[in-house]
């Protein structure tokens, strides 16, 4: 018809080349493909050394460097070197976490990456907030052993409304900061991990290196589950990664190298928390802060417990 346009055909793409980006064409974290195919990732070294690195330096010496560090740099009014690890942490553990999960070999849910991802922040940044004021309370007295109410120097505060602010700082810190930070790290390792399978049963070995990290990282965790009192999310995350081996291995496909070093991780910090557990057993006071089916004392509790005691008797003789 005179005066109307005549519609272009699309040119055909060129013989191997890369199809056009479209709707018809997911990004690579899209929603998962039932066409997916098991391509081979190699062992993750960097990613593997710098997640467990920072974990190390800024999650478990944040609290070290606190007390180690002179009080006069750091006043009590202002952020500790601790406060300065965790904001380092909580920048850049997401940003590990996402590069992890840009390197798997299977398209993955990208709205459930960065909800975690999104909530992860949050939670480690109410964790900051809370965990530092704790921290400092312990120039003053306070014992981790104790629960808040039965600490000294809050058990005697005026008006007595204080004593449940102090409750809901440690709410804060301990349960809503805690659960917001740790179920969406352990969601996105899972997430990471149901891409970790090959039908190449010879890509199913971990190089030297990854033993040897294997030792450092798994007794990280050991301690990001007992200071973070996150067991049975823990558990349950292990749980869900056997179910998933097992339902792979019927079907022909066994983990890569970054899924066992992963897999192998978590069964060493089982080994860790049970020997732990174990040798607490019998600790009367810890048993009274803990109560319930599951026992397992929190490090820096046994730290205020017992360590600190035996420093400050030496440094009085």
């Amino acid at each position: 018809m005179q005066g109307s346009a005549r519609r272009r055909p699309f040119p055909a793409a060129a013989p191997g080349s890369p199809p056009p980006a479209g709707p018809l064409y997911p990004g690579r974290h899209g929603a998962v493909k039932a066409e997916d195919t098991f391509k081979t990732s190699p062992f993750h070294l960097d990613l593997w050394f710098y997640f467990t690195l920072q974990n190390w330096v800024l999650d478990f010496g944040r609290p070290i460097a606190m007390i180690i560090l002179p009080l006069e740099w750091f006043p009590l009014n202002k952020p500790s070197a601790g406060d300065y690890f965790h904001m380092a942490y909580n920048v850049i553990t997401p940003f590990l976490l996402l590069k992890l999960i840009e390197r798997s070999p299977k398209t993955l849910p990208r709205s459930m990456v960065y909800v975690s991802i999104i909530t992860f922040v949050m939670g480690a940044s109410i964790h900051l907030v809370g965990d530092s004021v704790n921290h400092r309370l312990i120039f003053s007295g306070y014992q981790h052993h104790l629960s808040v109410r039965e600490n000294p120097i809050i058990r005697n505060l005026k008006p007595e409304t204080l004593i449940d602010s102090f409750e809901l700082l440690y709410y804060y810190d301990e349960y809503l900061g805690h659960s917001m930070w740790y179920i969406p790290f352990f969601l996105i390792l899972f997430i990471y991990f149901t891409g970790c399978f090959t039908p190449v049963a010879e890509q199913s070995r971990m190089p030297v290196a990854a033993m040897l990290l294997m030792g450092p990282s798994s007794l990280y965790y050991w301690y990001l589950v007992t200071e973070g009192q996150i067991f049975i999310l823990y558990i349950f995350t292990f749980f869900a990664m056997m179910a998933l081996v097992m339902h792979q291995k019927r079907k022909g496909l066994v983990l890569d190298s970054n899924g066992l070093f992963l897999f192998y991780s978590f069964i060493i910090t089982l080994l860790l928390i049970a020997g732990w557990v174990g040798w607490l057993w019998n600790d009367k006071i810890l048993r009274k802060k803990y109560p319930g089916v599951i026992y397992i004392p929190e490090p820096w509790a046994f730290y205020t417990l017992h360590m600190n005691n035996l420093h400050a008797a030496r440094e009085s003789l």
